[in-house]
């Protein structure tokens, strides 16, 4: 039996989607026109309407990006890509009747792959089960994205900078205008997003533009360092011209490169730049226009402190980046004396002996019961700096300016796996997405062994995300009282087979990077 054939109105013409299984999924729904030809490297320019019914029944083309095999869980269909990309799709229970609370999902990736199509952010279920509208958006990648040219002083480009922030920006814009159609409450929405898509949220808090378009966020294992200064995002600009060979640097020269050509700099750019402590070059950046000044600053002196937050990481967030960490796969006692050798410079201003980093490392490792090989030790030393500090710092810095927040981390590890891969960075998102109960499921058995126990842990977390969506509170009967977080207690619940409140979790391996700074 074919799923039935449903329609709603935006304001820019009316669309038809499918209700299949008692929830509504209204897909590639554009928000802006394409970025293309003379447009690419320019601002999202408003949608214009159609005439007639837009089909809504398949997901629009992918950002362009690069193929990356060993992620194609986050860009899987990456094959049909489009600079005409900036399309979102929209699950409901239904549009009419009371507004429900509306999540916002920001996809992952690095700032280089990803969609908001990718299967494991399929939101039929979190609308299901929480009764509540899920909305996930594409926004450009990479340097179509994410290469800020507006400090090279060429005309045309005076606004090319933070593209993709932008495109995020005029995706909830539309939800602002359009959401209320789909059952949605426009004033009651909650942007959400995992790995880059949480650094995204952290930028967004520092867009002034941004603020009145969501009440709420959520950002799994991203924080809100994740931006560069002016001069970074200057260099790489150049760089990138250089390594396209300088063209003219015209709206219209710029928009006749090939779409490969401007993979070819892009990945020449990465490759020259990126070190230790710039895991990613092509990221949101302070320009002083739309983002007016880095979002840490602007959640300590309260800008944004009527924002609930919630925030969160993964325990082993690094382990899933151990196939591209030659140290970290290869680990032996001089390997990681090294690797602390080569990192400390570059995460803390006052370095140890790396020796002795290490032995200090290797105990506070036990002090939370945790493995102290090598292998277990740089892992999480690299979680703990790129992940778990920064989040806390964020909490602290929102909480102390007089902000909400709740504290999650997310310990659950696959039993066939969990040494190996543990609880590492992107294993909560099929929990969180419901897919413990999809039918992609069973293509993920294998890898997650989704027991009776990951079930009931996934209903909780998706009770506690909606919640938390619903009314800024994601405390639930299924899980021990959650406190807000406070700097000193620093309450924060922990997600495994049994859920239980943890005060100042890894205090241990934190006081020792403070102690470095």
């Amino acid at each position: 039996m074919s799923p039935l054939r449903i329609q709603a109105e935006t304001a820019h013409g009316r669309v038809e989607g499918a209700d299949s299984g008692g929830i509504l999924a209204f897909k590639g729904i554009p928000y802006a026109e394409a970025p293309q030809g003379r447009f690419r490297f320019q601002p999202p320019r408003p949608l214009k309407g159609w005439k007639g019914v837009r089909s809504a029944h398949r997901c629009g083309p992918v950002p362009i990006q690069p193929s990356l095999p060993i992620f194609r869980f986050l860009n899987a269909g990456a094959a049909r890509q489009s600079e005409d990309c900036l399309y979102l799709n929209v699950w409901t229970p239904g549009t009419e009747g009371t507004k429900r609370p509306v999540l916002v999902w920001i996809h992952g990736g690095g700032f280089l792959i990803g969609a908001g199509s990718t299967p494991v952010y399929d939101g039929h279920h979190l609308a299901q089960s929480g009764d509540i509208v899920v909305v996930t958006i594409n926004y450009r990648l990479g340097a179509l994205g994410f290469v800020h040219l507006d400090g090279l002083a060429k005309s045309g480009f005076e606004e090319s900078s933070n593209l993709g922030t932008r495109d995020q920006i005029a995706a909830l814009e539309w939800v602002r205008e359009n959401i209320g159609e789909f059952g949605g409450d426009p004033e009651n929405v909650t942007v959400c997003g995992q790995s880059a898509g949480a650094m995204s949220v952290g930028a967004l808090l520092g867009a002034p533009s941004a603020r009145g378009l969501f009440r709420r966020a959520i950002l799994q294992s991203g924080a809100g360092r994740h931006v560069i200064d002016r001069d970074r995002a200057d260099e790489a600009a150049e760089l990138f011209l250089d390594e396209l060979g300088n063209p003219r640097c015209t709206p219209k020269s710029l928009g006749a490169l090939s779409a490969n050509q401007i993979l070819s700099a892009q990945g020449a750019v990465n490759r020259k730049l990126m070190n230790a402590r710039d895991l990613m070059v092509m990221m949101p950046c302070v320009d002083g226009h739309l983002i007016t000044e880095a979002p840490l600053e602007a959640i300590g002196k309260g800008r944004v402190s009527d924002i609930d937050i919630m925030i969160g990481t993964t325990l082993d967030e690094w382990k899933l980046f151990s196939p591209l960490d030659a140290a970290l796969l290869r680990s032996s006692e001089s390997r990681l004396v090294s690797r602390f050798a080569e990192l400390l410079p570059q995460t803390v201003s006052n370095p140890p002996d790396p020796e002795l980093a290490v032995q200090a490392y290797r105990e506070a490792l036990v002090k939370r019961g945790g493995r102290t090989t090598p292998f277990e030790i740089l892992s999480a030393f690299q979680s703990m700096r790129v992940f778990h500090h920064p989040a806390f710092e964020l909490a602290d810095r929102h909480g102390n300016a007089g902000g909400r927040v709740h504290s999650y981390l997310f310990s659950w590890k696959p039993p066939a796996f969990a040494r190996s891969l543990g609880a590492c960075h992107a294993m909560e998102l099929p929990f969180v997405f419901g897919l413990t109960n999809h039918p992609l499921s069973r293509a993920l058995t294998g890898f997650t062994s989704f027991t009776g126990s990951a079930r009931r842990l996934a209903g909780r977390m998706q009770s506690a995300w909606t919640g938390f969506a619903r009314n800024g509170r994601p405390g639930h009967p299924g899980l021990p009282e959650w406190d807000p977080y406070d700097s000193v207690a620093r309450p924060t619940m922990v997600f495994d087979r049994e859920c239980t409140l943890a005060d100042n979790p890894l205090a241990a391996e934190r006081n020792l990077l403070e102690a470095w700074s």
